[in-house]
């Protein structure tokens, strides 16, 4: 038993909580309505990762570098429809803070997960994007709301329509 506990020890001050508990990779599932949207994922280097049609899920790195979480363009583009872009970014992972606890402070904190990118999350794990039709009448406020009149919404897009009260 002793033995035991003290290979766990060796093993978790060896390593980085982060990479241990979680991973250097995260799941993205990227929707769009009206569904078969062609979307592209672009990662911080302007090189492009992924290309496919919506819906889909793609598996990212969450790390770019030493210390640097990976930044992702996801780019909707569909024939009729205006084109639109979201950011995804990776932020530190709770479990970072694990090496404190479990041991892994200067390999862990310092080596294994700012190397691997275990470090950070993904600040989303899906991405659902409503497209606007070409031509219909809309108006932005503060770059936030974008309305849009029930005459110019496609029927397709207008059967995920919920009413607000």
């Amino acid at each position: 038993m002793k033995k035991a506990l003290i290979a766990i020890a060796i093993a978790t001050s060896l390593s980085g909580c982060a990479t241990i508990i979680g991973s250097t990779t995260q799941p993205l599932t990227i929707k769009s309505t009206p569904e078969g949207a062609n979307v592209v994922v672009i990662n911080r280097a302007g090189e492009k990762i992924h290309s496919g049609v919506a819906p889909m899920t793609v598996t990212l790195n969450r790390g770019a570098g030493y210390f640097k979480p990976e930044i992702y363009t996801i780019k909707f583009d569909k024939e009729g429809y205006e084109s639109k872009e979201v950011v995804v970014t990776g932020q530190v992972n709770g479990w970072y803070f694990g090496n404190i606890i479990f041991g892994g402070l200067i390999i862990g904190m310092l080596i294994v997960d700012p190397n691997t990118g275990a470090m950070y999350s993904l600040s989303s794990d899906k991405v659902e994007e409503a497209l606007v039709a070409v031509g219909a009448k809309t108006s932005k406020v503060d770059n936030a709301l974008t309305i849009v009149s029930v005459a110019d919404v496609p029927a397709e897009l207008m059967k995920s329509a919920r009413r607000i009260n």
